[in-house]
């Protein structure tokens, strides 16, 4: 099985998390803040051992699936097709999910970023990257707006990742234009989010009836 550079990309990102979070146990207070409400401040404590190193593990069982999926697809030489646009995603989403890691640690060491800067400008740039993605996704089980129409149109299944890799661009920049209203932030994430998966599901299902006529 041949190993891909963006796997290895990722295998170093997670040994660092594992790396920074056993140089900065010793530093970090009994009880770490671990999560903010909407307005940025903290709504929930975990024991240090738990936020330093849950999140590391949880970071090796995505990596594997991100691995697996390519592997397993029933139409997996078209996620070839795309495979670059797929390694820079996964490489992107990881190394937000390592911003966030970073972000808490550096809370709990009395350097208070507002976590809702990071995440509405990472948010912004996974969903910008999503559009890219779609628009040059082929079809597959795994990867894209799949919904019973596209899986059964290649058609359908163009149509739809066109117009929605272009919607999911505006949602990414709606996104990060979030910063400036940071108490909205989630008018600034799951609306815009939400507004595109549902357009491009009924999308997808007039262009199916479409065609079929």
């Amino acid at each position: 099985m041949k190993i891909r550079k963006s796997e290895i990309v990722v295998f170093v990102l997670i040994l660092l998390c594992f790396i920074i979070g056993i140089y900065f146990y010793p530093r970090m207070p009994d009880e770490m803040a671990s999560h903010w409400n909407a307005q940025g401040e903290v709504d929930g404590y975990t024991s240090k051992a738990e936020c330093l190193f849950i999140m590391p593990i949880i970071f090796i069982g995505l990596e594997l699936l991100f691995i697996i999926i390519p592997r397993v697809d029933p139409k997996k030489e078209n996620i070839e097709k795309f495979r670059k646009y797929y390694d820079i995603f996964i490489i992107l989403f990881f190394l937000f999910m390592l911003t966030i890691y970073i972000q808490v640690i550096l809370w709990n060491l009395g350097i208070k970023i507002i976590p809702n800067i990071i995440v509405l400008i990472g948010f912004g740039v996974i969903f910008f990257y999503c559009g890219i993605l779609c628009e040059n996704s082929k079809m597959n089980w795994f990867i894209g707006i799949r919904t019973p129409w596209t899986l059964s149109s290649e058609t359908v299944w163009d149509k739809t990742h066109k117009i929605g890799g272009k919607l999911f661009k505006i949602a990414g920049i709606v996104s990060i234009l979030g910063i400036f209203f940071q108490k909205y932030l989630i008018f600034f994430t799951i609306v815009p989010i939400s507004v595109v998966a549902i357009f491009t599901i009924v999308y997808s299902y007039v262009e199916y009836k479409k065609e079929t006529k």
